[in-house]
């Protein structure tokens, strides 16, 4: 699985305006396509699944995910924040990247190998730099993809 596959630049934010985690996930999901996908519901099940825990894993990073009936195939989001959201962090930092991600219900493995694939291009320092700094859109979704492209 490629992030060039599950994110287009159309589904890539700039700068987010939302101050808040649940309006940063509806923010982010309002990008996501409209064609067969009930938005309310993609937010009721990602704000569900905060609720079990924050998605925020630390160094300004957030991966709200979630698992949705109807779904054909996995897709995904991505916002960033230069001022940064409270978003109940890991770290208690405020966090500045978001990458969404929501996978049909049945699809268990897919789910955890995106997951898998995401947290590990966000480890990066040096990435996450690039990311903050990106002028535009077009400079942020091709460092994510480059920095997708190191891993296979």
């Amino acid at each position: 699985m490629k992030i060039a596959e599950i994110l287009s630049r159309d589904r890539v934010i700039l700068e987010l305006k939302s101050i808040g985690k649940q309006e940063v996930i509806q923010e982010l999901t309002a990008v996501l396509p409209k064609e067969g996908l009930d938005l309310d519901r993609v937010v009721q099940v990602l704000m569900d699944r905060e609720r079990l825990g924050s998605t925020g894993i630390g160094d300004g990073v957030a991966i709200p995910h979630g698992k949705l009936s109807g779904l054909n195939s996995l897709i995904a989001a991505f916002g960033r924040s230069t001022k940064g959201v409270e978003f109940e962090s890991l770290d208690g930092h405020p966090t500045h990247l978001f990458f969404l991600l929501v996978a049909p219900e049945d699809s268990a493995g897919a789910h955890l190998k995106a997951l898998a694939r995401v947290s590990r291009l966000f480890k990066d320092g040096q990435f996450r730099k690039v990311l903050m700094g990106a002028k535009d859109v077009d400079e942020l979704y091709r460092a994510l993809l480059e920095e997708d492209e190191k891993y296979g």
